[in-house]
């Protein structure tokens, strides 16, 4: 049997993510793996994956105290230009950006992590601009398998 490897450029699947209601990171976590291709039988560790469009992202949630304990801060590039926003004022303001650098975080910080990271097209609300592509939904329950996809957990019903 031979071994598989991917190309870059070949296929590559489009994927929408309902954001409304997920935690952050969960989210995060799960969108991160399908942007390196981790949930492809033909994952190759130096090709990035699928395309990930995520809706909703105004609805996420934020566990504990992070709305008031997590930063974000940026730095103009003068002396005293640190500026640090709440994660719960930037998830008002912008939570495109919010969803991108949790993202961003759990991808590697390399070459490769920037493709992975121009595959993930992040909205606000319900609608998108890639209808034309057919995006399948993304079943997160059942760790990336697309949805209609029976996932078990080792038990017969």
């Amino acid at each position: 049997m031979r071994t598989i490897v991917a190309k870059p450029g070949e296929h590559a699947r489009w994927y929408v993510v309902d954001a409304k209601g997920q935690v952050l990171g969960r989210l995060a976590s799960r969108v991160a793996s399908v942007l390196r291709g981790k949930t492809r039988p033909t994952y190759t560790p130096s090709v990035s994956g699928d395309y990930v469009v995520v809706v909703n992202a105004d609805k996420i949630r934020l566990t504990g105290r992070k709305a008031v304990q997590k930063m974000y801060y940026r730095h103009s590039g003068y002396p005293g230009g640190l500026r640090a926003t709440p994660a719960g004022k930037m998830l008002q303001r912008h939570p495109e950006t919010v969803l991108r650098e949790a993202v961003r975080g759990m991808l590697p910080k390399t070459a490769l992590g920037r493709a992975c990271l121009r595959k993930l097209r992040v909205y606000r609300g319900d609608a998108h601009r890639h209808a034309a592509q057919q995006p399948i939904a993304l079943d997160l329950a059942g760790r990336g398998a697309p949805a209609g996809a029976s996932q078990t957990k080792g038990r017969e019903p």
